[in-house]
């Protein structure tokens, strides 16, 4: 059986996002068109900004967040710049363009009532039947992880930042 999957990545371990790009890379290099959207980062240079641009002919990336929403000091134009990616996010799920659509960082848009949950699982069911869409962020609500073909939990055992360790270049970002 062939169906697009939708994947989510969650938990309070490192990976998240690391996993999407995996993903975004394995899809690039059997020449399929990828559409990769950030939500909350930006504001800082990391490394998958310059990665991508090497792959420019099947990877659209686009980094709509203003920067972490737990530190945001004006909500309602973080919210209307999330609004701006989901709009960006509903028509790459429907032009049948794309093999994969990424959605990093999205759940905090959800935890954070940014947008409706349902309205987000509406769209997501009618996404073309071989369409895969991944989603990462801390935090998945149930609703879409019973919805979800894969989910995957990334549980911190060991992290360095516990000891002093700061995010390091080609590893946090």
């Amino acid at each position: 059986m062939k169906k697009g999957l939708l994947m989510v990545f969650t938990g309070n371990g490192k990976g998240k996002t690391t996993s999407a790009l995996g993903l975004a890379m394995r899809s690039a290099g059997h020449g399929l068109k990828v559409c990769f959207i950030q939500f909350i980062k930006g504001g800082w240079k990391y490394g998958e900004l310059d990665a991508v641009k090497r792959f420019e002919d099947v990877i659209d990336f686009h980094v709509m967040g203003k920067g972490f929403t737990w530190n945001s000091e004006d909500f309602e134009k973080d919210k209307a710049a999330a609004n701006q990616g989901w709009q960006l996010a509903k028509k790459a799920i429907s032009s049948k363009q794309y093999h994969l659509v990424v959605l990093d960082e999205f759940t905090y848009l959800l935890k954070y009532k940014m947008l409706e949950l349902q309205t987000v699982l509406d769209i997501l069911k009618q996404k073309p039947p071989n369409l895969h869409v991944a989603i990462t962020g801390r935090n998945a609500p149930g609703q879409l992880l019973a919805a979800a073909d894969l989910a995957t939990e990334m549980k911190e055992i060991k992290h360095p930042f516990k000891i002093g360790i700061k995010a390091q270049k080609g590893v946090e970002f």
